[in-house]
C-alpha cells in the first residue's frame, strides 16, 4: 500500500484518463502487484458451475479491451470482468470525460463506450486463451452509439465471443450512450433477452452454455425494477449486475466537478445501489443470481451486498483511491466478517437479511 501511495501522488498530477492509461500501459509491461496469498477456504463459492477462489471481482470499464486480464487477476481478484466492447472501434465521448471526485471518494464517468473494437477484443481474448492462462473472464457487451439496431450489435458481439468468456454481461444501462438505457424498458427487453437467450442456446461448437447477464441502472423506480425482474425470470437469465452508475445523488457531493455530466460511481453510490439490489433480491425471490456493484472499498461493503442478495461483488472506482492491496484486504475483512456472523461460506449469507424469502 505504501508503494501505492507514493505513484498515487504522482497518478493524480495527470489527468484522471491519462493515469489510467499509464496504469494501463504499466500493467502490460510488467509493473504487477501480485497477492500470493491462497484465498481462505470460506471466500470460495460456486455459481453457475464455475469455482470462484473469492467473490471479489474487477468491474468492467478497467480492462475495455481486455489488455490487462492476467495482471488484475495477480492482484487477488475472484474474477475479472472486461469491456465494454462494442462491434465497430469508436472514440467514445469528447475529452474531457473522466473526474476523480476525491473529497467524495468517487469517479464521474461520461466515457461513451470507448474502445478498440470486436476485433481487437477477441485476439486478446484468443491470445490469452491459446496461453491457456487460468481464472474467470467475463465479456461485457454493447451497442455502438451510431448504431440503427442496437440489440442486433448484442447478437454481433456474443456470436464473435462465444467460447472466449466464462460469462456474458449486456451493458444496457450506460448513461453515455444515447437511447441504451430504454433496452430496460419491458418489450425491448423482452426483444433483447430473446434474441441473445436463443444465439446462446443454439450456438454450435460450445459444449458449455455461458451464463448470460444483465447490468442494470440503479436510477429504476419501483415498476421498471418489477418489468426487469418479470422479464429475468421469464427468460430464465443467469444473473443480474446491480448496478451501472448514476445520474443523480449530486447534491451531497463536495467537489468542484460534482456539476459535470455522465455517471457517478464511488462510495456516494454505495446505499443507492445496495436498496435496488435488495428490491431486486425480492422481486426475483432470490431465483436469480446477484453481482453487487457500487461503492464497494471496504470487507464490510462487501459484506452489505451479500447480505442483500448479492452471491458476488465487483469494484472498480476504490482502486483509484485506494490501490491494488486493496482487494487483499476486502478479502481479509470479508473473512472475518462472515466468521463474526456466524456464516460458515458466501453461499450461507447471501440474501441473509431476507429471511422471509424461500429459496429454490
Amino acid at each position: 500500500m505504501g508503494l501505492y501511495h507514493i505513484a498515487k501522488s504522482l497518478l493524480f498530477t495527470l489527468s484522471p484518463e491519462r493515469a489510467h492509461g499509464l496504469a494501463l500501459f504499466g500493467l502490460k509491461h510488467g509493473l504487477v502487484f501480485s497477492d500470493h496469498h491462497r484465498d481462505d477456504d470460506i471466500l470460495a463459492t460456486n455459481l453457475w458451475g464455475i469455482n470462484f477462489s473469492n467473490p471479489i471481482g474487477l468491474a468492467a470499464g478497467f480492462d475495455k479491451n481486455a489488455e490487462v486480464i492476467c495482471p488484475m487477476l495477480a492482484q487477488g481478484f475472484g474474477f475479472v470482468e472486461t469491456g465494454t466492447v462494442t462491434p465497430k472501434p469508436q472514440d467514445g465521448n469528447p475529452k474531457p470525460r473522466l473526474f476523480r471526485l476525491t473529497e467524495d471518494q468517487a469517479v464521474i464517468n461520461r466515457m461513451g463506450f470507448n474502445n478498440l473494437g470486436l476485433e481487437v477484443y477477441a485476439k486478446n481474448l484468443k491470445r490469452r486463451q491459446k496461453l491457456e492462462k487460468s481464472g474467470i473472464v467475463g465479456a461485457n457487451i454493447g451497442a455502438n452509439k451510431t448504431s440503427d439496431d442496437p440489440i442486433e450489435d448484442y447478437v454481433i458481439c456474443l456470436k464473435k465471443l462465444l467460447g472466449l468468456a466464462h460469462y456474458f454481461t449486456l451493458n444496457i444501462s450506460s448513461p453515455n450512450t444515447p437511447g441504451l438505457r430504454a433496452l430496460q424498458g419491458k418489450e425491448a427487453l423482452d426483444n433483447l433477452l430473446g434474441r441473445l437467450m436463443s444465439v446462446r442456446d443454439t450456438a454450435e461448437n460450445t459444449p458449455v452454455r455461458p451464463p448470460l447477464l444483465v447490468k442494470i441502472a440503479p436510477d429504476l423506480d419501483l415498476g421498471e425494477q418489477k418489468n426487469i425482474a418479470e422479464m429475468a425470470l421469464k427468460h430464465g437469465i443467469d444473473g443480474l449486475i446491480i448496478s451501472n452508475t448514476t445520474i443523480g445523488l449530486r447534491d451531497q457531493l463536495k467537489s468542484e466537478f460534482s456539476g459535470e455530466s455522465g455517471g457517478l460511481s464511488g462510495v456516494p453510490l454505495f446505499d443507492l445501489s445496495t436498496d435496488i439490489l435488495s428490491d431486486m433480491y425480492r422481486l426475483t425471490e432470490g431465483k436469480v443470481p446477484l453481482i453487487g456493484v457500487g461503492g464497494i472499498q471496504s470487507g464490510h461493503d462487501a459484506y452489505r451486498k451479500i447480505r442483500a442478495g448479492a452471491s458476488l461483488v465487483q469494484l472498480y472506482s476504490a482502486l483509484v483511491f485506494h490501490g491494488p492491496g486493496l482487494v487483499r484486504k476486502i478479502k481479509l475483512e470479508l473473512r472475518d466478517e462472515l466468521i463474526k456472523g456466524g456464516f460458515k461460506s458466501i453461499k450461507d449469507a447471501v440474501g441473509s437479511d431476507h429471511k422471509d424469502i424461500k429459496r429454490t
